[in-house]
């Protein structure tokens, strides 16, 4: 591997709790030839003194916009809306590439500076399995809160917690009413996810993948009472739910959680939502009668920031410690290269 300057940046949005790297595979990385500097975060799950033992650079929050040339930003969620030029190689989940609102907003900071985006969602193998994910835990919590919610005993504003506490509180209790799941995509990670949080609960939902959503039977699905939709669609597919779906006199289901939160994008397979819910107000009320509940929290894992990033930061180690323009970094390249074009924006240089 060429000599590498990792620059792990503070996150802009004030409920992120994750980070990509934890301080022990920073050690590894360091050990092995790596420059890692680490902003300061009040927020981050592991305070800042455990990088520098681990032998990172530290760095305030937000200077990773004069950050060295060929230094690489890694990071996880959006970027803060300036500088208006990113000139930097990037590693996080752009969430650019299905048509996103602010898409190519983001597209066009980059051509403008000459960076790169190194999306985390299209960091794939050669079968285009996800190499490093939180799937697992978006599923988890997205089931976790669905089924708190259904028994009335979700409590905002959301705070991050462990796995053990949520364990706790997800066990049936004497008045807690009997309920049938349902979980579509139930076996990717994030349908793992959801099943794992399910029998947490003492449930033991339906299970639906691609063989069940080829042919949807949507009167199957609106007798469930809770749903949890963990379904990552790269290609259109007919929606799951419509909005003539909630007016269904008959219907179940009471509590929807979108995992995915396609919202916004041709790909959305729950078009019955406009927006997203937050930790403040993570339930919204999307159709009075019969009532339908609505959890769409697009950070999901950060509620639970040492595990989530600890499984986060395993796969991804390896493959930072092999960081290169061609394998998986060259596909999310190309990835970026094809966005470009498709936004008619100049493509970079990086790897020619």
């Amino acid at each position: 591997m060429t000599e590498l300057h990792l620059w792990l940046r503070h996150e802009a949005r004030t409920t992120e709790r994750r980070t990509p790297i934890v301080p022990g595979d920073a050690r590894r990385l360091v050990g092995s030839g790596v420059t890692l500097t680490v902003e300061e975060s009040p927020q981050r799950v592991f305070p800042v003194e455990e990088y520098e033992a681990a032998g990172c650079r530290v760095a305030p929050a937000g200077s990773w916009v004069s950050a060295p040339g060929d230094a690489v930003v890694l990071g996880l969620k959006e970027l803060p809306a300036a500088p208006a030029r990113l000139t930097h190689r990037h590693i996080f989940f752009g969430h650019a590439y299905k048509g996103q609102p602010g898409a190519g907003d983001l597209m066009r900071r980059f051509a403008a500076g000459g960076g790169a985006l190194f999306d985390l969602e299209y960091l794939v193998d050669g079968t285009g399995r996800r190499l490093a994910a939180f799937g697992f835990w978006a599923g988890y919590l997205g089931a976790a809160l669905a089924v708190l919610q259904h028994r009335g005993r979700l409590r905002a504003p959301l705070v991050p917690t462990t796995k053990d506490r949520l364990d706790e509180t997800l066990k049936p209790g004497a008045g807690d009413p009997e309920f049938s799941g349902l979980v579509i995509g139930a076996l990717g990670r994030s349908g793992r996810g959801a099943r794992t949080a399910f029998a947490a609960a003492g449930a033991d939902p339906t299970c639906w993948d691609l063989a069940e959503t080829r042919d949807l039977d949507r009167d199957a699905l609106l007798r469930h009472d809770v749903m949890v939709n963990a379904v990552l669609a790269t290609t259109p597919v007919p929606p799951f739910l419509r909005e003539q779906d909630l007016d269904t006199p008959d219907r179940h289901l009471r509590t929807l959680c979108d995992v995915t939160c396609d919202v916004g994008s041709p790909l959305n397979v729950l078009p019955v939502y406009d927006d997203t819910t937050d930790w403040v107000e993570p339930v919204r009320r999307l159709w009075e009668e019969p009532p339908l509940d609505l959890i769409a929290i697009d950070n999901l894992p950060s509620l639970l920031p040492l595990e989530s990033s600890t499984d986060f930061s395993a796969a991804l180690l390896p493959h930072l410690l092999d960081f290169d323009v061609s394998g998986p970094w060259g596909r999310c390249l190309d990835r970026f290269r094809q966005a470009s074009r498709e936004h008619g924006l100049d493509t970079p240089r990086v790897g020619r």
